[in-house]
């Protein structure tokens, strides 16, 4: 079942790349290099990735929606599981594992097309999700 529309999810990705990459700082954990670092970087990549998508907040709209919520899947289970991956679960994990999954989840429930292409008038093909 997907329960997100694309342009709340275009709404949640600008909010969330930003909250990304704020994160060591709202809470506390920049001194530890590698996590702030991976925060910066999946938070930024979420931005670029939101700028270049199909969907209502893209900009130049050349990703699909289909990818772009891939993207989303795997860049989600990358940050919930970084703090183990890259050896700093001691100092945090707890903001990368809730973060990631959140986005994860997003993937995971967010609509594969677009309102644009719905109002369009495109036909739905049986096995596509409108």
């Amino acid at each position: 079942m997907k329960i997100i529309n694309t342009r709340t999810h275009a709404r949640i990705d600008y909010l969330a790349g930003f909250f990304f990459m704020a994160s060591p700082w709202i809470f506390g954990f920049k001194e530890s290099v590698p996590a702030t670092w991976i925060m910066i970087i999946v938070g930024l990549t979420a931005l670029l990735l939101s700028l270049f998508t199909d969907y209502e907040g893209g900009m130049v709209r050349s990703i699909p929606m289909r990818v772009h919520l891939t993207i989303d899947v795997f860049s989600g289970a990358f940050l919930a599981s970084s703090p183990w991956l890259f050896g700093f679960a001691d100092e945090v994990f707890l903001p990368q594992l809730i973060m990631g999954l959140f986005e994860v989840s997003a993937g995971l429930l967010t609509s594969k097309h677009p309102s644009h292409e719905q109002s369009a008038g495109h036909v739905a093909d049986p096995g596509r999700e409108v």
